[in-house]
């Protein structure tokens, strides 16, 4: 018998996580995001990460087309992003301060930090994919994380970074 998924979902809530903005740029030149804390740091030597990616979603073939992504880790006063990024459908980046690295992946301004990849292997999970980046660029930012915990958005008190 399989195990409960929802049982899955509310230990794994458990889990807190920081919450990041993964953007990618397509082949010709459109650029999308998602919002995602299934990503991880996989190897130092070589530098790669990984984001988690459902099989069903947009972002999924968006990533396949571009080859690139960039994690752009949020500070607790980006939640207003998280949410934007974690609705279905087409994503507005018209009023954000963008730069470009080394693949093109959109960098979203004033981040804890971000890493650019150029992805290097797909490897199926279940009913996502990883997708596994090299690290070709990356910066630190200011700031305190936004953190996802128990199905809600926390922070950590003032002092305790």
């Amino acid at each position: 018998m399989a195990f409960d998924s929802r049982l899955q979902r509310d230990i794994m809530g458990r889990f807190a996580t920081g919450v990041t903005v993964v953007t990618t740029r397509y082949k010709n030149g459109d650029i999308t995001g998602m919002t995602a804390n299934a990503v991880m740091s996989l190897s130092l030597d070589p530098p790669l990460v990984v984001v988690s990616v459902d099989k069903s979603a947009t972002m999924h073939s968006a990533l396949s087309d571009g080859q690139c992504y960039a994690i752009n880790i949020l500070t607790r006063e980006q939640e207003h992003l998280s949410n934007r990024f974690a609705m279905p459908g087409p994503k507005d980046f018209s009023d954000l301060i963008l730069r470009e690295s080394k693949t093109g992946a959109p960098i979203l301004e004033g981040t804890l930090g971000y890493l650019d990849c150029k992805i290097v292997d797909i490897l199926p999970a279940g009913d996502h994919d990883m997708f596994v980046g090299e690290i070709l660029a990356g910066e630190l930012g200011e700031g305190n994380p936004l953190l996802y915990y128990g199905s809600r958005y926390q922070s950590i008190a003032e002092g305790q970074v």
